[in-house]
């Protein structure tokens, strides 16, 4: 009956034909597509969830401890006044403070810290600067220790300012570097070095921290740089004083003037963090995106996006603050009940 069928169709009808040739022409084009390797085109609703399907990558923390800390205080003062510092060391240090170094001093003696000889000493790091410097003062910190440290311009000099911009001299340049030989082997960061703008007569800016480095027994070079945190996160903005379980990221060879990728060094956090995920609203904060620096998402929100939820930029890659993620707690507590 259906042999009788098909012999009717083929003598009376043209859909045969047209047919025949269809189912032809669809085998004929899948098998040139898959020859070929071509895929088949999906349309999503929208680009951004053709672009969650991607997760962020994270970026490989390595573990330093810096055994350095620097505060400036509230009430700077300016050139001629003076300014108070507060180191706190983990060791007897000595603090450096250079009035007036030269940029592209500076510049040369940390690319000399990189290639050359390693700035782990005041002596060294004083002849790094090859004396291109208006005056030199010295401290001798005891370990653990907050005491400030009064630097000032000796008024003798007659250096009221530092000319106009854009100038060829940083105000301050504090470094810090370890007292005691034996204690060098023990940290694989040897000194830090921050600069400081201090108000004068012709740039009344008050007084702030412009560049923080650390340097490490290799010959790298860490760029310390901050977190950006919402208000109600301000005590997690990080810690001024030094950590023995300080997070960086792979370091970053670059000059004072530059402000370059990743090269981070933060402290330990807090285990009371606040759950206040920007997305979910529901675990703690434990993901910094870069290269917007926004710390505002929790493990299990990040791989879902790759626009910052803050300021929208693109996310390139982000780093965990703590070590152990809000999902490990979770299921410790469920464990306890």
């Amino acid at each position: 009956m259906a042999a009788e069928f098909l012999v009717m169709l083929y003598e009376y009808s043209p859909l045969f034909y047209i047919t025949v040739i269809s189912v032809c022409f669809i085998i004929t084009v899948a098998v040139v597509l898959g020859w070929f390797g071509f895929d088949v085109p999906v349309i999503l609703r929208s680009s951004d969830e053709a672009e969650s399907s991607t997760p962020v990558p994270e970026r490989k923390m390595v573990q330093v401890t810096n055994p350095f800390a620097l505060e400036m205080d509230s009430t700077a003062g300016t050139v001629t006044e003076g300014v108070s510092l507060r180191p706190y060391c983990l060791e007897d240090c000595i603090l450096s403070c250079f009035w007036g170094c030269g940029v592209q001093a500076l510049q040369a003696a940390l690319q000399n810290h990189q290639h050359g000889v390693r700035l782990s000493t005041p002596e060294l790091f004083q002849e790094a600067l090859e004396l291109r410097y208006h005056h030199h003062q010295s401290f001798n910190i005891q370990k653990e220790e907050k005491e400030e440290c009064f630097t000032q311009m000796p008024p003798d000099l007659g250096v009221t300012d530092f000319g106009l911009l854009p100038r060829d001299r940083y105000p301050l340049v504090a470094v810090l570097t370890l007292a005691n030989p034996e204690t060098r082997d023990n940290y694989n960061i040897v000194a830090s070095v921050t600069v400081l703008h201090i108000p004068d007569d012709k740039y009344r800016l008050s007084a702030r921290i412009l560049f923080q480095y650390l340097l490490t027994a290799q010959g790298n070079l860490y760029d310390l740089k901050p977190l950006f945190m919402s208000a109600d996160n301000s005590n997690l903005s990080g810690t001024t004083e030094p950590s023995t379980s300080t997070q960086g990221v792979e370091p970053q060879s670059e000059s004072p003037g530059e402000k370059g990728e990743e090269s981070d060094s933060e402290g330990e956090w807090p285990d009371a963090q606040g759950r206040d995920c920007v997305v979910c609203q529901n675990a703690p904060i434990n993901r910094v995106l870069l290269p917007c620096r926004h710390a505002c998402v929790c493990d299990g929100c990040v791989c879902h996006f790759q626009h910052c939820p803050i300021c929208r930029a693109f996310v390139l890659e982000s780093f965990a603050l703590d070590n152990h993620p809000a999902c490990d707690e979770e299921e410790e507590d469920l464990t306890e009940d």
